[in-house]
């Protein structure tokens, strides 16, 4: 092994003792790691051009090493001497070879864990449409996704496809069969996979992006020809998802796409991660769109400014939004009151369900407390029986 691969695998080692969330190696500059949530650097010296250039030679495969030089960025995965799983993107910063390297969940995590909502379950639970997880990079969207798989592969007896870029969490056969399929190794689009995939007999098909229009129209004839499908979306809300995904399509088919989406959609799910109060981890903000029959109303005739009405008051179907959230992570005490204020897209609904949050959450201490104290033994009892004695 070349000193220039001894060094990355040091780095990566050095990301996992640290629990780094990411590795950000360029030329002519130290490597840097983010570690909870702030980035610091993680060594004294510089990398070289030639030390990168090494580097990404020693990690990519004949086809990854030509894709490279064709189109000057590459996304795929690498895994640490341990076996940690890392998702990579090489680019090129300056004309140099730059790295950027997302640390991987060793293992699943539940729902609870990973401090999202419960009812997410219930899009497990799905027998066909479409589920989109929306956020930006670094937002947690691909260990949500996992986690749903995860629960279905746990709980049902599928056939599940997966098509990622690069393939990021290893599904084992559990109750279902998995099978996962890579970008470039295994198929050349996400669109020509969704498509293959329809001829495999699956239930359910997770596409790892939706990146162009092609891979939009794909997953929507899946999920209308009655398949279960999953994929992720850049956008920073759940009906900034929809808008973005209708204005993809020309103008001239809008009108239909959004017919097709009232009928197969079945929820979208935005979420970023916010820093912990106590600065040792980011949980996450999550906002839940539900596709009920006034939503798919609303997507129908393009009135998607009136969704967020709809979703303030949708608790009983699953709705929350971002401020929403916001409020009960505050109430949790997992983030600051000020930062969840600066976050807020409208003070009033944040304000208002903080003080719903904050009285549910002393109504079950109150709770707990009467219960303890109806379970323990009556000190009269306990008095008498001394003296008895």
């Amino acid at each position: 092994m070349s000193q220039s691969s001894q060094l990355f695998r040091s780095l990566l080692d050095r990301c996992i003792e640290t629990r780094a969330s990411d590795l950000h190696l360029s030329a002519e500059m130290r490597p840097f790691a983010r570690i909870h949530g702030q980035l610091q650097p993680i060594g004294d010296e510089s990398l070289s051009v030639e030390t990168m250039e090494e580097i990404a030679v020693a990690i990519m495969n004949d086809k990854q090493r030509k894709v490279f030089a064709a189109e000057q960025t590459l996304d795929m995965a690498v895994s640490s001497d341990s076996g940690t799983m890392f998702r990579l993107n090489a680019f090129r910063a300056r004309g140099n070879v730059s790295l950027t390297l997302r640390r991987l969940d060793d293992e699943f995590r539940t729902l609870e864990q990973l401090h999202l909502p419960a009812s997410l379950a219930e899009l497990a639970d799905l027998q066909h449409g479409l589920v989109l997880v929306c956020g930006s990079t670094g937002s947690g969207k691909s260990t949500t996704l996992a986690t749903l798989i995860h629960l279905i592969n746990c709980q049902q007896a599928c056939h599940i496809i997966t098509v990622e870029d690069p393939l990021e969490y290893i599904h084992k056969n559990i109750q279902s069969v998995v099978r996962q399929r890579e970008l470039y190794t295994d198929v050349p689009t996400f669109a020509a996979a969704v498509r293959a995939a329809l001829r495999e007999d699956p239930d359910v098909i997770l596409v790892g992006e939706m990146r162009d229009l092609e891979t939009m129209r794909a997953a929507i004839t899946a999920a209308e020809t009655g398949h279960l499908v999953f994929s992720t979306l850049h956008s920073g809300d759940a009906v900034g998802a929809i808008d973005r995904m209708v204005g993809v399509f020309p103008a001239d088919e809008q009108e239909s796409i959004r017919h097709q989406l009232s009928g197969v959609l079945r929820a979208v799910v935005a979420q970023r991660l916010i820093r912990e109060r106590h600065g040792t981890r980011r949980v996450p903000c999550v906002e839940i769109l539900r596709i009920n029959t006034a939503v798919a109303n609303l997507i129908r005739r393009g009135e998607l400014q009136f969704i967020h009405t709809v979703m303030e008051t949708g608790a009983a179907d699953g709705m929350r939004l971002q401020d929403q959230s916001l409020a009960d992570l505050v109430a949790q005490d997992l983030i600051d009151v000020e930062l969840a204020r600066d976050l807020a897209k409208d003070e009033n609904v944040f304000e208002a369900r903080l003080k719903i949050s904050l009285t549910e959450i002393e109504e079950f201490r109150a709770a707990e407390e009467s219960a303890k104290q109806a379970s323990s033994p009556k000190r009269g009892f306990w008095a008498f029986s001394k003296r008895g004695e």
